[in-house]
């Protein structure tokens, strides 16, 4: 088999057009990632430096045997103290239930009522597929105006530009995580994830599910008062 290897430009001018080529496609990939960190200025923090907001959004992570990942248990650590605190009235849960036995925001519920968060301030989203369709139901389905978002360092700030752009004054928390296979992976997909985003927020598409407006959230903060 005759394998050819590609040739490089044998001209100077050649292997100049060549590397600014390389340059610019360089700079384009980095844009979204970019545009991440600039958007997302002085909206993240931690659990104690949260401002007092009536909705906390914890996004789903996975689950290992119909329980929470450890990643998302840390999250949901994350809104259950400040819960506790008294810093969010009525924690959402999106995740994915697109088939019937794998439900994210039943088990999200579950978790956080083992950790003090009572049931009935908490609301599930089924049909939270990926960030932006969370964000976008949050606005346009559960009517959340301002939230709190937690989830991973790795996630945060992709979460709170995405939840901006669907019109959710957002702030971020992002949880700590070990530093494992997951961690990295999550970091190097976020890479990817940000050109998507980027594209979700200039765009806007209808998530993969919208359907009717649905009372839970403010039945919650009702059921606060």
């Amino acid at each position: 088999m005759d394998i050819r290897r590609p040739r490089l430009p044998r001209t100077r001018a050649g292997r100049r057009r060549l590397v600014q080529a390389v340059m610019g496609a360089c700079v384009l990939a980095l844009l979204p990632a970019t545009w991440l960190f600039v958007s997302t200025a002085g909206r993240l923090g931690t659990t104690d430096d949260a401002p007092r907001t009536e909705v906390a959004v914890v996004f789903g992570a996975g689950l290992w045997e119909g329980e929470p990942s450890p990643y998302l248990a840390h999250r949901l650590d994350a809104a259950a103290r400040l819960y506790g605190q008294g810093r969010v009235e009525v924690v959402l849960v999106t995740g994915d239930n697109s088939r019937e036995d794998y439900d994210e925001p039943d088990a999200m519920r579950a978790y956080l009522t083992r950790h003090g968060v009572p049931d009935a301030r908490i609301v599930s989203d089924y049909a939270g597929f990926d960030t932006w369709d969370s964000c976008v139901r949050a606005k346009k389905i559960f009517g959340v105006d301002k939230a709190v978002l937690i989830s991973q360092g790795f996630h945060i700030r992709r979460a709170v530009a995405l939840c901006e752009a669907a019109g959710v004054e957002s702030y971020g928390v992002g949880v700590d995580a070990k530093h494992d296979v997951t961690w990295y992976y999550g970091g190097a997909r976020e890479v990817l994830a940000a050109g998507k985003a980027a594209l979700d927020a200039v765009f806007e598409p209808d998530p993969r599910f919208l359907g009717p407006r649905e009372p839970g959230v403010r039945r919650a903060l009702a059921a606060a008062e």
